[in-house]
């Protein structure tokens, strides 16, 4: 193939994808919807599989500069008691790191290299994609400025990268309808605070209808470090509209039921007392999809398999996508044999992620602790044996495909 790629989506995953095809020698195009680009959003972990990809890439020493090395994750009931921890990225073995980041310094990080391998040029911002025609050796896409002007681009094949509310997953299924909300509100936000524990570790606490979340993403300085947090309730009868990743909302909509959760080595009212900004999240997803791939073009990240942010996986699962998707673009001249291997290889394996995290995915730990335990336990033990524990954390390894061993098996063979 030798025609230009198009890219609809320049956050992490079409970025990534876009890095990846011109260092095949490909011509890469990337359209944005949004008029002007800015480091939104707040933190995102990226687990070892994903890491070790964007240190392929060179982006080593700029994560280590940017992000917080995970050392440790801790699950914790409402009481603040231990359920179960495990250790992280290198401190378990793994031959890279996990990650906590700010989305927007991983997007700019990206962004940034894009622009400067390929050309300012190269990304265009304020174009939504709204359509395609699929010709016999070519494609074209058309493109809509904020004026609603169309614009259309020719190239070798379409890949939309364009988030949960995909246009192109629209245009392909009209009749799907908006994200399926799964009855629960998240509120993120990032505090500066004193660093916790041992100022890498994430942890939760609570369980599936009242649940704490928080992890560091800066190194402390001068004994503050900026904390990543996601509060979470459930609240069935709420009526989500469009899915929107920067609607900000007052801490009284959700702080009431977190008012006693002090522990020892955490003041979690205080972490949503001195925020800033809180920012209101519907937990939403679709349903696994039939197809992704439609002649010469197809769908990545969350366009593909938009999933519950459980067990760190969302951001990870895209870049594993864009690897895969690079891959069978290298190995084949047939850009629809190369859709399908990459959809064969892909689909699966997220539609199971994705119906995972509709069950809490590893998270479940707490939930089993709060039916077996709602008073809290003197010896977790005897409330869920550690074998039990051992193999929910296994099993959901497993099925996101970074296991210690697959991953030092990949790590392993690049270097071969």
């Amino acid at each position: 193939m030798s025609k230009t790629v198009l890219i609809a989506g320049a956050g992490p995953v079409g970025l990534v994808l876009a890095l990846m095809l011109h260092r095949q020698g490909r011509e890469v195009r990337v359209f944005e919807s949004v008029s002007e680009l800015k480091p939104l959003g707040v933190g995102i972990n990226l687990l070892p599989h994903s890491a070790r990809i964007l240190h392929d890439l060179g982006f080593a020493e700029r994560l280590d500069a940017d992000a917080v090395r995970t050392s440790a994750l801790h699950y914790y009931n409402k009481f603040g008691q231990l359920i179960w921890t495990e250790p992280r990225g290198v401190a378990a073995g793994y031959p890279v790191p996990q990650y906590s980041i700010h989305r927007g310094t991983l997007q700019f990080m990206l962004l940034e290299q894009v622009r400067s391998e390929l050309g300012v040029a190269s990304v265009t911002t304020g174009m939504k994609l709204v359509g395609w025609k699929d010709c016999s050796a070519k494609i074209i896409a058309r493109f809509a400025d904020k004026s609603g002007r169309i614009h259309e681009m020719e190239g070798g094949c379409l890949i939309a990268a364009d988030g949960i509310n995909s246009s192109a997953r629209e245009v392909l299924y009209p009749d799907e309808g908006k994200p399926i909300y799964g009855g629960r509100i998240l509120w993120r936000g990032t505090t500066r605070s004193r660093a916790f524990l041992d100022a890498r570790t994430m942890f939760m606490a609570g369980h599936q209808d009242c649940k704490f979340v928080a992890y560091p993403i800066s190194g402390p300085e001068k004994g503050l470090a900026l904390i990543n947090w996601i509060a979470e309730l459930s609240r069935p009868d709420f009526n989500p509209g469009r899915q929107d990743w920067n609607r900000r909302v007052s801490a009284e909509a959700f702080k009431e039921p977190f008012r006693d959760w002090r522990f020892s080595w955490l003041d979690i009212p205080a972490l949503i007392e001195d925020c800033e900004a809180v920012y209101e999240f519907p937990l939403s997803d679709r349903n696994p999809l039939p197809r992704w791939s439609h002649g010469r073009m197809t769908l990545i990240g969350d366009a593909a398999h938009p999933m519950y942010p459980i067990g760190s996986n969302g951001a990870s699962q895209g870049i594993l996508d864009a690897e895969k998707l690079a891959a069978e673009l290298a190995a084949r001249d047939d850009v629809i044999e190369a859709f399908s291997a990459y959809e064969e290889a892909r689909r699966p394996a997220t539609a199971k992620i994705v119906l995972m995290n509709r069950n809490n995915g590893p998270e479940q730990v707490m939930q089993l602790a709060e039916e077996r335990a709602p008073e809290g336990f003197d010896d977790i033990e005897q409330v869920i044996p550690r074998r039990e524990l051992e193999e929910i954390s296994m099993r959901y390894k497993q099925a996101a495909g970074f296991t210690i061993a697959e991953v030092n098996k990949v790590a392993h063979q690049r270097e071969a």
